[in-house]
This record gives structure tokens, C-alpha cells and sequence, in this order.
């Protein structure tokens, strides 16, 4: 396959690029910044450079053209300011569904949050609270559009080993995941076309990443 992930420097945008490239699938890292490109090229990620901020959909379309699935992994990153969620963490990922749909790549991924989908607390860092309006705000568009979109809120992050074993419910996701296990469930719904639809909650948790993906599908189905 080949996959165009927004925010291709990201932790784990990276993460998911080296997996997709160790299996022989062409992923393609969208950046803002060209410096990151020599860090994308090491990984076997074609490096494109495209600014999700300021970019037309024209330019959008043109970045993810011959992809056969979108990954939005972008963010507006630790220190930036409410404004920048808006501008990147809602935006930004809008302007990819819009620029898939132009290009008639029909398969979405959201890394979005835990918390999106809610109103944040009444006492929560203003900063946090734009964040998870922006993603909220981001998913909601996303499941608005004729696309196949999986939504995928990971709990708190960290950078421990993955363990390969998770929680993927509908319910809200508590405690913590590791980077290494969310990009290891973002390459099992690459590969699993019946989570289109499904709005995820992931977390540490007992199952191997491919049965967890596959009991999220049968719950949603209801299939045996």
C-alpha cells in the first residue's frame, strides 16, 4: 500500500512509517519543516514537503496523490498556543479529509484523544481545552464526509517499549499507551477494512493488537 501520513516527523507518524517501509509498503511523510526530510529518508519514508497550515487543497491533493489510505498524526505540538490547535489539530486535519475526498483516496485514519468527543472539564487548562475542542471538532468533520474513516483516541502517551498488547474499546480510554503499540493498531486498521465506521478508544491492555482490532470490528458487526 501506499500511505501519505500528516505529520510525518511526528513520534508516531515515524514509528508508523518504519513499520509500513520493514513490510515493503511506499509510505509518504508530509512535513512542514524540509530539514525533516534526511530523518524520513532514513526511515524509508518518502518525505513530502507541504504545509498543512497554509497549504490549498489543491496542494493537499496534490501531497497524497496515488495514496491508498490518509494517516492524520499531526499536531500542533507541546508549547503552542490555543490558536495553533485550532490552526492544525482541527484544520489542518480537515483539510486532509477534504483534499482524500478531491483525490478519491477513500481511507482515513484520525489520531485524535482521549477526552475528544466531550466537553472539556470546567477546570481544564485553557490550552488543554482548545485541544480537545480542536480534535473534537476535527473527528466530528471527519465523520461527516463520504470517506472510510476510522477514529482512534489513544490514552495518555508514553515512550516505553510497546508491549503489543491493548485496549480498544467504544468507551473512554484510561491509563496509558505507549507510541510503539498506537502505530502498531494504526498498521492493523490499515490492513483491516471492516474498522471503517468505528470510533476507538485505545489503552494498555490484555490483547495482541491484531485480536483487539478484530474483537473491535465483531462488536461493531456483531459477528461471532
Amino acid at each position: 500500500m501506499k500511505i501519505a501520513i500528516a505529520g510525518g516527523h511526528g513520534q508516531i507518524a515515524r514509528r508508523l512509517g518504519r513499520l509500513l517501509a520493514a513490510r515493503g509498503d511506499e509510505p509518504v511523510g508530509i512535513v512542514r519543516n524540509p530539514a525533516h526530510r534526511d530523518d524520513l529518508l532514513a526511515d524509508g519514508v518518502r518525505p513530502v514537503v507541504c504545509d498543512l497550515e497554509s497549504a490549498s487543497v489543491e496542494e493537499v491533493v496534490a501531497a497524497v496523490a496515488g495514496a491508498d489510505a490518509v494517516v492524520f498524526a499531526a499536531g500542533a505540538g507541546p508549547g503552542s498556543g490555543a490558536a495553533r490547535k485550532h490552526t492544525v489539530d482541527h484544520q489542518a486535519a480537515a483539510l486532509l479529509a477534504d483534499a482524500a475526498l478531491r483525490a478519491g483516496i477513500r481511507r482515513y485514519l484520525m489520531v485524535s484523544t482521549r477526552g475528544a468527543g466531550s466537553p472539556p472539564p470546567a477546570d481544564a487548562d485553557e490550552v488543554w481545552a482548545a485541544y480537545v475542542r480542536a480534535k473534537t471538532a476535527a473527528d466530528e468533520h471527519l465523520m461527516a464526509q463520504d470517506l472510510d474513516w476510522t477514529v482512534l483516541r489513544p490514552a495518555a502517551l508514553t515512550d516505553a517499549p510497546g508491549t503489543g498488547h491493548v485496549r480498544l474499546t467504544a468507551g473512554r480510554s484510561v491509563g496509558e499507551v505507549t507510541r510503539d503499540d498506537v502505530a502498531r493498531v494504526l498498521l492493523a486498521l490499515l490492513d483491516t477494512p471492516a474498522a471503517a465506521g468505528l470510533v476507538l478508544e485505545l489503552a494498555a491492555g490484555p490483547d495482541p493488537v491484531p485480536d483487539a482490532v478484530a474483537r473491535a470490528v465483531r462488536e461493531r458487526t456483531g459477528a461471532r
